[in-house]
């Protein structure tokens, strides 16, 4: 299982809306593009006073899945307009780690 790492952070304002295109559109688009080698994603949250974090966790099975979705330089972040359009600030690189011991495997 291969662990891919994202920050973006957002106003306060705009933070429902990012949730909802995150969740209807962003991570659906995901799974059509790269096929049964996309397990999916978790989207975290952290309030601080004048903005808000987003951390997203998307799992892959494979490194072959991971590039099925990203192409060969897939440390490029993946921000579609729409979310760029409500994000203040987010990480150009993603990071990536395989999973290698936990309750999930």
């Amino acid at each position: 299982m291969i662990v891919r790492l994202w920050h973006g952070w957002t106003t306060p304002e705009n933070a429902t809306e990012y949730e909802r295109l995150v969740a209807e559109e962003v991570f659906p688009g995901i799974a059509d593009e790269t096929g049964e080698g996309y397990a999916g994603y978790e989207l975290a949250r952290r309030d601080h006073d004048e903005r808000v974090e987003y951390v997203t966790i998307t799992r892959f099975d494979s490194w072959e899945a991971l590039e099925a979705f990203a192409g060969e330089d897939y440390e490029q972040a993946h921000v579609p307009s729409e979310a760029r359009a409500l994000l203040t600030d987010f990480d150009e690189r993603a990071r990536h780690y395989e999973i290698r011991d936990g309750d999930s495997i």
